[in-house]
């Protein structure tokens, strides 16, 4: 495993002073627009969906150490965040092409690696819906699509994040319990298979092993096990010990409860992840203040509630490892010097 420079120094900027990825996520677009609907605001528009972004970015960057944002709508909160905020860009369309099966993905065909960076941007991500039983041939377009973006982060000298969601086939219920039971096995062989090294991917954006609603013996539990706390807890070791990367965890539209204990959960079972990227868990609830009293009704709830609902996600970061110590170094810039004579000892081998 090499890094470069410019990838330690993106992957430093959206890092806590420990090496932890403390981010939040704000590049949510259709969903977004639904559930502004949802919540009685009928017309959204451009600029609604514009200056929620930056009044999210402006209250809550302040306690986070990077932000992943899109350039359709997140430009200009972009050039409002906290100084020590890094910035993450999206480069994929808002949901996937639904004229076709597969869950296949598009970009924004404005964009590219090179514009993300001269945007600003400190990383690229991407996201990808992923099953590994999926057919053959609509993997095999999944892995190519991906191993272009690696390749043209590695060109850019640009961190790459791959967020990969797991998707049932065949009509199941994704919120069912069916699906929870297959999740542990769909989520691992998704790890193995985007921590090989044709992709090159930096940070692996990993949903968590379970459905917490199905793990008896949690608070989440709703009354249906697919598997004991200690079972959990296994998946959690398991997918840990998969990742041939630096990976973060998701926040998957839960609610903030249920992901901070998810997250103590992922610290009980003795798992050194590198950080999370929280969206929704942290500001969704403020959405019907948006909608109800505008602007000024959702900075208030944002001040209080959503910055409360971050910090109780950053607070169970304790258990986190700082991304650097994936690579054995006890700095970014050890990664560098570790790199360095990794590579010059490949040399005297091979000579």
């Amino acid at each position: 495993m090499t890094l470069t420079q410019g990838k330690i120094n993106g992957l430093q900027a959206l890092a806590d002073p420990r090496g932890v990825f403390a981010d939040l996520a704000m590049d949510q677009r259709g969903s977004l627009k639904k559930a502004l609907q949802a919540a009685g605001l009928q017309n959204v528009t451009d600029h609604d969906m514009e200056t929620f972004k930056l009044d999210v970015t402006e209250v809550l960057s302040p306690i986070a150490s990077g932000i992943l944002l899109d350039p359709e709508y997140g430009l200009p909160a972009s050039q409002h965040r906290a100084a020590s905020c890094g910035l993450l860009l999206a480069y994929e369309k808002s949901g996937y092409d639904n004229t076709q099966p597969g869950r296949l993905p598009d970009l924004l065909p404005h964009e590219s690696v090179y514009r993300i960076k001269q945007q600003g941007a400190n990383a690229v991500k991407v996201l990808l819906y992923y099953n590994p039983d999926e057919k053959e041939d609509v993997n095999d377009v999944k892995h190519a699509f991906t191993e272009r973006i690696g390749n043209e982060c590695r060109g850019a000298d640009i961190p790459f994040f791959l967020e990969f969601v797991g998707y049932p086939l065949d009509g199941e219920d994704e919120k069912g319990l069916e699906y929870a039971k297959k999740k542990p096995r769909i989520v691992l062989e998704s790890i193995r298979e985007f921590s090989k090294e044709q992709y090159y991917v930096d940070v692996l954006k990993v949903e968590v092993p379970v459905n917490m609603k199905f793990v008896s013996g949690t608070n989440a539990f709703a009354g249906e096990a697919a598997y004991s706390r200690e079972e959990a807890i296994q998946y959690f070791r398991e997918q840990a010990q998969a990742a041939g990367k630096p990976f973060i965890y998701l926040s998957a539209g839960v609610s903030n409860e249920e992901f901070t204990e998810t997250l103590r959960l992922a610290g009980d079972s003795g798992v050194r992840f590198n950080g999370v990227l929280c969206g929704r868990a942290a500001w969704k609830d403020g959405v019907p203040a948006y909608a109800q009293k505008g602007s000024d009704g959702f900075r208030a709830w944002l001040q209080t509630q959503g910055a409360q609902n971050l910090k109780n996600v950053f607070d169970t970061l304790q258990a986190a490892q700082p991304w650097y110590e994936f690579y054995g170094a006890s700095s970014p810039q050890g990664v560098l010097a570790d790199t360095t004579v990794t590579q010059q000892a490949t040399a005297m081998a091979s000579s």
